[in-house]
């Protein structure tokens, strides 16, 4: 099967792409760290918010939440958008919460008919969510609203509902926390294993081409320093090793990038085994992004080993998201027993837990 990119999802990935490329760069990414000025990020992201990709996924005909007039910001696209737009997202290294917010926030809030809608769609409320019970929720610390597991069911409080317990992250710009919310109150936006599980494979999705996104980028600034970077006369790039290194890069993200595209055309086409192929294009791309670290920081030498160099930005960004949504282990585990392959998933588990 064939896989290409429709017109108006390759156009929303565009149009988010001009704004990230004339608005982001490491100085932005440094302002989402503690200590930095948030401000700029936030106002990237109203921008981006503007051009209409929040709603990505919302109906066109969406009728709103009873508050107001019609939204109207609504794309009416499906998860096939999620990844064009993602990968360029992840590329840019913007610290915002976007799989949590376009991925799975909005069409529960749209579902919900939740009165926060408006200002999540228009950037000016920040929202995060977490579908895994007792785990640290990204953005926690910045977020004004915040969706979490409450027994059988995904609530939605604001920042002054919940109290947050700051978590160390090695990607500092993701402000991880403990959230501890009431067993009552909040807004019910999703319950039952159904609506969990959509929401859930929607963020997975969503992470797996922002992992993409961030290996090409990885990729890019790696090929830049080794044309650029001279030894014994030469370029480094025109060794071998590094030439074949940075071909297996390669070939591991191309190898990735249709399995994603495979997972949202699943999603978006109600496939049986859309939860299956979700699961392959986490472990695809999480183990290419982590390869591509890898090599990236070995490319440049003793410069790659420097925290404070750019390229580390994008680095601990893949290091925390190819462990988020489900690790590479817990995907393969998941594949294996759908598969039937329950021994396998046995070694798997185990594995894990080493």
């Amino acid at each position: 099967m064939r896989f290409a990119v429709a017109e108006r999802d390759a156009a929303l990935a565009e149009a988010a792409g001009e704004v990230l490329a004339k608005q982001v760069g490491a100085e932005q990414i440094r302002a989402g760290w503690p200590g930095g000025r948030t401000e700029s990020v936030d106002a990237v992201w109203r921008t981006l918010a503007g051009v209409g990709i929040t709603g990505a996924l919302i109906p066109e005909n969406a009728e709103g939440t009873g508050v107001g007039p019609p939204l109207g910001l609504g794309l009416g696209l499906d998860e096939n958008a999620l990844v064009p737009l993602m990968e360029t997202l992840g590329r840019s290294g913007l610290p915002v919460p976007a799989a949590e917010t376009i991925a799975v926030g909005a069409p529960l809030l749209t579902a919900a008919a939740a009165p926060q809608l408006p200002a999540v769609l228009g950037g000016s409320a920040l929202f995060t969510v977490s579908l895994t019970r007792a785990a640290p929720v990204p953005f926690a610390t910045r977020a004004d609203l915040i969706a979490v597991r409450v027994r059988d069911g995904l609530r939605l409080y604001s920042r002054d509902e919940v109290e947050t317990e700051p978590v160390d992250s090695v990607d500092g710009s993701r402000r991880l926390a403990r959230v501890h919310a009431p067993a009552g109150g909040g807004l019910l936006l999703a319950e039952g294993p159904v609506e969990l599980a959509v929401a859930y494979r929607r963020g997975v999705l969503a992470t797996a081409a922002l992992l993409v996104g961030l290996s090409a980028r990885m990729l890019e600034l790696t090929v830049a320093h080794v044309r650029e970077r001279h030894q014994f006369g030469v370029p480094v790039g025109s060794f071998q090793a590094v030439k074949h290194a940075l071909a297996d890069v390669e070939l591991a993200v191309r190898f990735a990038r249709p399995a994603v595209l495979a997972a949202g055309w699943a999603q978006a086409a109600g496939d049986p085994e859309a939860a299956v192929r979700t699961s392959m294009a986490k472990v695809l791309a999480s183990e290419a992004a982590r390869r591509t670290a890898r090599t990236a920081i070995q490319c440049h030498g003793a410069m790659g080993c420097t925290t404070e160099y750019d390229l580390h930005l994008y680095v601990k960004r893949t290091w925390a998201l190819a462990a988020d949504w489900g690790s590479p282990a817990e995907h393969r585990e998941f594949i294996a027993r759908q598969l039937g392959l329950t021994g396998v998933a046995d070694i798997v588990s185990e594995g894990a837990g080493t």
